[in-house]
């Protein structure tokens, strides 16, 4: 058994976690710079979700980290305090908050999303990463990686962009990431994976040095190609371990007791960053090869912790995030220790790498994500939905158009009101039948019914006509909404004045 896990460890978990290490260090600096909050910040939260989530957290497949769905809080947070340190006191309460939401089991919560919405979200959120890395893969770097609002800082969208990045074209990223796309598509192909260490080789590796490999090239022989400073990461550079260690930020816990903001600032964070993780696990549990269920209590207690440490020096909020937990699926993770290695990879490039990862083209990271949307969103899930039916089906394009024009958390709340609409629509054709017969009306309650059925029920009774023998049979449901039975009370107590005859077959009416 021991030598079966070293195996999966080094052929499936290590690879796993080079692609998902090169898919969350733009991530990481992204969200940071939308948080105005500083990289070292970003890079913090990506190795702690790693390293400390990804010990605690029972989930196999989840990758936590600094997430987009909280930039807008978390630079509102910064501006509200006027003091980062003061922010990340609100942190380290927001981790305290979510440990005891886990210690109380309210983690259930995120099991009452239908299947429709969680599926819905992981449509949108792939054709969101397609439509925000194709300025990226063509050379317009202006926006941050990780940007997944609508409305973006240079004052266009998510679509005008397209039209915009054209005057902006740069033929040397255009090379770079159709030269990318296409290894990785080729290294997803069954007879290539049959090749010597193709399998144990992340092709995201691969395009990482091709793509740098190809820049120089440029620099060398094609200027014009070239693709300078803007287009590469730009990662922090210590000198030494020690410069980085000394860096960091510590909490300010002087106005704790003086000033409502950190705790309002805190109470959201934990609020959003716990529905947040909570979505996801659930999002990733679904598409987990092996099935494997997360527990939602347990995955508050590692966000939690993970937030209390990441405050305690100086990291943004983290939380369970879907892209890079889809990107570890898809590169053949087999347990938790691939997020865990993950942040391991991030905290030894801060360390010690800072200097070459500078020289990685954005263009590289865009065919990786590119290709993590695409398997999000393949048109294969669109097909399942349909062959579902309209009532999984609408819920799951709600969903998909309500976060690509809003965002993630105001998106799946659309959906589970949709979905909750048709399951009401739904309760409401199936909860009960008539059977009309000259002179005599069965409604045959077939399962238990709530108040969603009164307007239909009571449409029902104006219709019988005088002379009717009424039958109400409530023998096959325990339960009875108080609406429904005041309803069909109140009309029984009214045929007393009539020529209608009314027979009730079990216990839930009175005759």
């Amino acid at each position: 058994m021991r030598n079966i896990q070293l195996k999966s460890v080094l052929t499936k978990d290590i690879p796993s976690s080079v692609v998902v290490f090169l898919v969350a260090l733009p991530l990481c600096m992204g969200v940071a710079i939308a948080s105005d909050a500083s990289v070292v910040s970003g890079l913090i939260a990506g190795i702690v979700g790693g390293i400390v989530v990804g010990l605690i957290s029972n989930s196999h497949t989840s990758v936590s980290g600094p997430a987009a769905g909280l930039t807008v809080i978390v630079a509102g947070a910064i501006a509200t305090l006027q003091s980062f340190e003061m922010f990340l006191a609100a942190v380290v309460i927001a981790g305290i908050i979510q440990l005891a939401l886990g210690l109380f089991k309210l983690g259930i919560l995120a099991q009452y999303v239908p299947n429709a919405v969680i599926k819905g979200m992981l449509a949108a959120i792939g054709l969101i990463l397609i439509l925000k890395q194709i300025p990226h893969a063509v050379g317009y770097d202006a926006n941050f990686e990780g940007d997944f609002s609508f409305w973006q800082k240079d004052n266009h969208n998510t679509f005008s962009e397209l039209f915009y990045m054209l005057d902006f074209l740069n033929f040397g990223a255009v090379i770079i990431t159709l030269i990318s796309l296409a290894l990785l598509i080729l290294w997803d192909k069954p007879f290539f994976k049959k090749l010597p260490l193709v399998s144990t080789i992340p092709g995201a590796l691969v395009v990482v040095i091709l793509g740098v490999v190809l820049n120089l090239f440029f620099q060398s022989s094609i200027p014009d190609f070239y693709l300078s400073k803007e287009h590469l990461v730009n990662m922090p550079n210590f000198e030494s371990p020690v410069d980085f260690f000394t860096s960091l930020t510590h909490p300010d816990f002087s106005q704790l007791f003086s000033n409502l903001n950190v705790w309002i600032v805190a109470g959201q964070i934990a609020l959003v960053a716990s529905l947040e993780s909570l979505l996801s696990i659930e999002a990733t549990d679904k598409l987990d090869p092996e099935n494997r269920i997360t527990s939602p209590n347990r995955e508050l207690i590692a966000q939690g912790s993970g937030n209390i440490l990441a405050g305690l020096i100086g990291g943004i909020p983290v939380t369970a995030v879907i892209v890079r937990s889809s990107a570890n699926i898809n590169a053949g993770n087999h347990s938790k220790f691939s997020a865990v290695l993950h942040g391991t990879w991030l905290l030894l490039a801060v360390l010690f790498l800072g200097k070459y990862m500078n020289y990685v083209p954005y263009a590289s990271l865009a065919a990786v994500l590119l290709m993590v949307g695409y398997k999000l969103t393949k048109p294969s899930l669109f097909i399942e939905e349909k062959a579902k039916g309209w009532s999984s089906l609408i819920p799951f394009v709600v969903t998909i158009v309500a976060i690509l024009f809003t965002d993630l958390l105001v998106g799946v709340l659309i959906g589970i009101v949709t979905g909750v609409i048709f399951i009401m629509r739904s309760n409401s054709q199936n909860a009960y039948s008539v059977i009309r017969e000259p002179n005599r009306w069965t409604f045959l309650f077939n399962k238990d019914i709530v108040f969603t059925n009164k307007a239909t029920l009571k449409k029902d009774l104006l219709n019988i006509k005088p002379g009717t023998q009424i039958v109400f049979d409530t023998s096959k449901i325990d339960f009875m909404d108080a609406d429904v039975k005041e309803l069909l009370n109140e009309f029984i107590e009214s045929t007393h004045h009539s020529d209608l005859e009314v027979k009730v077959i079990g216990d839930k009416l009175k005759v």
